[in-house]
C-alpha cells in the first residue's frame, strides 16, 4: 500500500490553533502542544463566561435597583412583588436603567407598588385584568387600520401598502412597485 502523506492538513490544523493562541503569554503562543491546550481552556472559559455574564449583570441591576428602593422606604422583594401585583411588566434592566437617570419616575414607580401591596389598584388596571388577553389585541391591531386608511397613503411604505392590498384583494400586489400599488389602490 502507498504511503499517505498528509503534512498540508496536519500544517493547516496547527497554523490554525497558532492563530487562535495569538496574544498568549509565553510559549503558549508559540509550541503547538501548550497552544491547543490553551485554546482549548479558552474556549471552555469563554462558553463558561457568557452565562455568567448573564448573572453578573442581573445581580448588578438588582443592587442598583434595591439601593434606589431603600432611598424609598422600600425593600427590594416588596418593591418587586408590588409592581407584579399592579401588572406592570418592566425588567430589571429597565428599572435600573430608570432608578440611575429618572429617580421621580421611579418613585412613582414605588409608590404604584406599594399602592398594589395595600390593595389600592386604579380602576383602569382592574378593568385591564380582567378583560381577556385577545380582545385587548385585537383592539390595538384595529386602530393602525383606521388611522392608515385617514392619512395619505402616498406616505406609507411600500410593505403597509402591500398590507392594505391584500386586504384589499388586489392580484398579484406582491411583485408590484410602490408606484404600481398607489395606482391600484387609488
Amino acid at each position: 500500500m502507498a504511503r499517505v502523506k498528509n503534512g498540508a492538513v496536519t500544517k493547516a490544523r496547527r497554523k490554525k490553533v497558532l492563530k487562535e493562541a495569538k496574544g498568549y503569554f509565553g510559549s503558549k503562543h508559540r509550541l503547538y502542544k501548550t497552544a491547543k491546550e490553551q485554546v482549548m481552556h479558552s474556549y471552555m472559559y469563554a462558553y463558561r463566561d457568557r452565562r455568567q455574564t448573564k448573572r453578573d449583570f442581573r445581580k448588578l441591576w438588582i443592587v442598583r435597583i434595591n439601593a434606589a428602593c431603600r432611598e424609598n422606604e422600600i425593600s427590594y422583594s416588596r418593591f418587586i412583588n408590588g409592581l407584579s401585583k399592579a401588572g406592570v411588566t418592566v425588567n430589571r434592566k429597565m428599572l435600573a436603567e430608570i432608578a440611575i437617570d429618572s429617580p421621580k419616575t421611579f418613585s412613582d414607580l414605588v409608590e404604584i407598588s406599594k399602592d398594589a401591596l395595600n390593595g389600592k389598584m386604579p380602576k383602569e388596571q382592574v378593568a385591564s385584568k380582567t378583560a381577556p388577553k385577545k380582545e385587548v389585541k385585537e383592539e390595538v391591531k384595529k386602530t393602525p387600520v383606521k388611522k392608515q386608511e385617514k392619512e395619505d397613503i402616498s406616505k406609507l411604505t411600500v410593505a403597509e401598502l402591500k398590507k392594505i392590498a391584500k386586504e384589499k384583494g388586489i392580484q398579484g400586489y406582491t411583485s408590484m412597485k410602490k408606484a404600481e400599488l398607489l395606482e391600484k389602490l387609488a
